[in-house]
């Protein structure tokens, strides 16, 4: 893209690196654990163990056709190229759908922690309406803050992570495995799970703006995803240890609770901050990410043309970032976080089973990876999009199913016009 229409190459390693991982650490740490762990029980790290795996399978899928089309959209361009218009079209609607659930569930996080119950709504709605104005002045700029936002999310985590094993009276037995645990708990707090690990998808979305995308990419979602990876597994097996796997499904703050075990007054505040900022780095990095795919389905006419517009001055999709921004607005004041969970984990599962079956169709001169890995990614996504709460499952296939529909009705009502 050049002109009027293009995007900026202003990111380097270091900013997608940030991006990615400033994602999946407010989605994951603060919001997924406890439904993870309603669903698996004490089988909790086995669910997050194979929710890794099946996002390591779709982050190389992503890598590779990212390095091969290095344009905004991520798996709605890669669909359109290696499967046809229809296979992007599901990908890219799903990705928006699923991904704008999951600002929601960013933007309730960070009331939840940061305010009381009564609040949390209206503050969830201006969080919204701030981070998508700092959007709407350049991509820099959401970089700069995110990078912000990841140190004092990472900086609250270690400090609940050292305070609950020195001060919370930590039980190595409540991170065993015990009778509790079904395959079909696993699986389905693996699906939840998965939410956690999609903040590489922003990376790839934004593969116009990233600077040496072919080289960038590929190492700046591998890096982001094992960062996470580490980062997950020291605070899962902290709040397994301090709460309990029955505890730790109640709660609708399990950070906050831990902290809460110590006795240190001073903790607590340290992980509300940290929690907000967390969420707020995500919900920076979603808007970005799903405003890209927006841009690109716009250029193509599989949303409205008018969305594909960018900003002369600051290169950014701004009439889709705007559009976002109100729709999560009107999300975040009538949803509850857990089904906004379960529904985003549907959303992007299909997305990247669509990732999936666009890396298996690359020829070698393509190929980083061993095919093998998106075998093990269509199976895990088809497998974990399946098994999740049936409340999400029935709402995602419907808005999957009115998606098609709506595409349906305006190709036809195009080729009527174009015959007339």
């Amino acid at each position: 893209m050049s002109g009027s229409t293009g995007l900026a190459r202003r990111l380097g390693l270091g900013d997608a690196v940030v991006i990615g991982l400033g994602s999946m650490v407010g989605a994951g740490v603060f919001a997924a654990f406890a439904p993870a762990a309603e669903a698996a029980g004490s089988a909790l790290l086995v669910g997050l163990a194979l929710a890794a795996v099946v996002a390591y399978a779709n982050a190389t899928a992503s890598a590779q056709l990212a390095a091969q089309y290095p344009a905004s959209g991520g798996t709605y361009v890669y669909g359109r190229e290696r499967l046809g218009p229809w296979w992007g079209f599901l990908a890219g609607w799903c990705f928006v759908v699923g991904k704008t659930a999951s600002c929601a569930a960013m933007a309730l996080t960070f009331a939840a922690y940061a305010v009381p119950p009564a609040w949390q709504r209206p503050v969830a709605a201006g969080a919204v309406l701030a981070l998508t104005a700092v959007n709407l002045r350049g991509i820099t700029r959401t970089a700069r803050l995110t990078r912000v936002v990841v140190a004092v999310a990472l900086g609250a985590l270690g400090t609940v992570v050292l305070a609950g094993l020195a001060g919370g009276d930590p039980s190595w037995g409540r991170v065993a495995i015990g009778a509790d645990a079904t395959w079909s708990g696993v699986l389905g707090s693996a699906g939840l799970l998965f939410f956690a690990f999609a903040g590489y998808a922003r990376i790839a979305t934004m593969g116009e703006e990233v600077r040496d995308p072919a080289r960038t990419i590929p190492r700046a979602i591998q890096l982001a995803l094992g960062l996470a990876v580490v980062v997950y597994a020291v605070v899962a097996v902290t709040l397994l240890a301090v709460l309990g796997p029955d505890a730790l499904a109640a709660s609708a703050a399990p950070l906050a609770d831990a902290a809460a075990t110590t006795g240190w007054g001073w903790v607590d505040p340290v992980v509300r901050v940290g929690a907000a900022a967390a969420s707020l780095g995500a919900l920076l990095a979603l808007v970005a990410g799903v405003s890209r795919t927006t841009l690109a389905m716009a250029r193509e006419g599989d949303l409205p043309r008018p969305l594909a517009a960018v900003h002369e001055r600051y290169r950014v999709p701004h009439r889709a970032e705007i559009a976002l921004g109100l729709v999560v607005v009107v999300l975040v004041l009538t949803v509850d976080l857990r089904g906004a969970i379960g529904f985003s984990s549907f959303g992007v599962l299909l997305y990247y089973l669509v990732a999936n079956l666009a890396a298996l169709t690359q020829d070698r001169a393509h190929r980083r990876f061993p095919r093998a890995l998106q075998v093990v990614g269509v199976v895990g996504c088809v497998a974990l999009a399946v098994t999740l709460p049936p409340a999400s499952v029935l709402g995602g296939a419907a808005v999957v199913l009115a998606g098609v529909a709506w595409r349906a009705v305006v190709l036809r009502a195009r080729r009527v016009g174009g015959r007339a």
